[in-house]
């Protein structure tokens, strides 16, 4: 079991520099890219660029490289937000959606003027994140018109998925307006609705799904679930205020969702948090998939982060008790899956954790999946420490 502060905030109390929202990703090869914001302090406005660090696996450690700025991923006049990362199989591509959003400019201010601040962005590597593209401005090619029913949105954060077609997904959500006065949006009528953008061509051009109706949905990701008795299913794990997570299924890959439903055992505290959710198949050769979540456990506050395992994705109430992966303060957080044919089935979490606080540093952990079936076995989930 491997823990390693990935950006250490307490060092930098006096500058005020934090570092929040990771994003974490498993290249074939055995290689990790994590990101995260760079801010000046702690609020979203003060966000700046994004962050780097570069990771090689050997059998069950992993050994990083130093923190390096992402300075491709920077949009003049604009703050740097939301990674979110997503790996191009076939020609091993890896892209890294973000939004940049107009400096100090805050979210609640789009949503009381309704006068959206933010871009769709992305840039791209080609070697495993050594190098990266200049940045790509995808807001009117793919949004459009659409743009002026939303006052802002976002991507992810964390990391998308590509599916058995070869489809990649990237997840988003967007404050829709339904309804205005003397042109500005009411309160009641802008809401966050979770969506998904896509690509059926590697990358090259992108497309969005429709807006997922029905319940207030903000933050979320994507896994495709493989079934037996039905063809694969896209499964969408959305943030909401309503003190529990919502799920959400696409049997068009992502075009379309079901209406919502809430999840009573995956519990959100007040305001919600952002959770991370992945698939993976439990044994080799197997045709089923699983599911694994993180989010913090308690329903009252950001604290103690949970992994939580599905065995069988369709059923919302078959999340199993979860195991307690970090004791104390914690926020977001997003796991990766390091599945090779003839390797230990491993997985690794990226969150942000602290003693006082849940910003004080982000962390990086692995285990396996015997480490995960042993302590759920237990009946009292413990953690487990170097």
């Amino acid at each position: 079991f491997i823990s390693l502060p990935l950006s250490k905030n307490s060092s930098d109390l006096q500058s005020g520099v934090t570092y929040r929202v990771p994003a974490l990703l498993y290249i074939p090869s055995d290689t990790l890219l994590a990101f995260a914001e760079k801010r000046s302090s702690a609020r979203d406005e003060d966000a700046e660029y994004l962050v780097l660090r570069r990771g090689r696996k050997t059998g069950t450690s992993v050994k990083w490289g130093p923190r390096e700025p992402l300075t491709s991923a920077v949009l003049l006049g604009y703050r740097t937000m939301s990674p979110c990362l997503v790996y191009e199989r076939k020609s091993q591509t890896v892209f890294l959606f973000f939004i940049c959003v107009r400096q100090h400019v805050s979210e609640q201010w789009q949503i009381w003027t309704g006068q959206n601040a933010a871009r769709l962005c992305y840039v791209w590597s080609g070697d495993a994140g050594q190098t990266w593209s200049s940045l790509t401005d995808l807001t009117e090619q793919v949004i459009g018109e659409d743009l002026k029913d939303w006052a802002t949105f976002a991507v992810g954060p964390g990391h998308g998925v590509q599916l058995r077609s070869g489809r990649l997904v990237i997840p988003a959500y967007a404050y829709h307006i339904t309804a205005r006065c003397c042109h500005l949006p009411l309160p009641w009528g802008t809401q966050p609705r979770s969506l998904v953008f896509y690509s059926d061509d590697g990358g090259q051009r992108w497309h969005k799904g429709e807006l997922i109706e029905g319940m207030k949905t903000g933050e979320c990701q994507v896994a495709e679930v493989a079934c037996q008795a039905c063809d694969p299913v896209l499964y969408c794990n959305a943030r909401t205020p309503c003190r529990c997570r919502a799920a959400a299924f696409s049997t068009d890959q992502g075009l379309t969702f079901e209406s919502p439903s809430s999840c009573k055992k995956l519990c959100e505290p007040p305001h919600g948090c952002q959770g991370s959710v992945v698939s993976f198949t439990p044994t080799t050769g197997s045709t089923v998939s699983w599911l694994l979540y993180s989010h913090p456990m308690d329903k009252c506050k950001r604290v103690d982060l949970g992994i939580y395992l599905n065995q069988s994705p369709l059923n919302e109430a078959k999340w199993e008790h979860p195991w307690l992966l970090y004791k104390g303060p914690c926020g977001y957080s997003d796991l990766a899956v390091l599945q090779e044919a003839s390797a230990p089935l491993l997985f690794g979490c990226l969150f942000e954790c602290g003693v006082n606080h849940a910003c004080e540093e982000i962390t990086f952990q692995l285990f396996s999946f015997e480490d995960l079936q042993s302590s759920l076995e237990k009946p009292e989930s413990k953690q487990k420490s170097d």
